[in-house]
């Protein structure tokens, strides 16, 4: 699922496991199948974490950590990022008035 609103709002953020503030924070999408990765496909523009070019190079292509390490840091990114999402109110939910 496409989410482009969602995708900008790494924009200006630090990266959410290194605090880098570097200008190179991206929405960097999760490398887990059940996320909806699979040949070709990214995983759902909702699995994503803000991370600086240095973390999401490691996380895609680094050798520092192993695969249960590396999914156990996407999840962690992707909850960081949904908890700063939560803080700035960059998202809200929909309630009864």
């Amino acid at each position: 699922m496409k989410l482009p609103a969602l995708l900008s709002k790494a924009r200006g953020q630090s990266c959410v496991m290194c605090h880098a503030d570097d200008g190179t924070i991206v929405s960097a999408h999760s490398n887990l199948y059940e996320h909806g990765r699979g040949m070709g496909l990214k995983s759902h523009d909702g699995m994503t974490a803000w991370l600086c070019q240095r973390c999401h190079y490691e996380l895609d292509h680094g050798n520092k950590m192993t695969k249960e390490e590396k999914k156990l840091f996407t999840l962690q990114a992707i909850c960081k990022t949904y908890m700063e999402l939560w803080k700035q109110e960059l998202i809200t939910t929909k309630g009864k008035k």
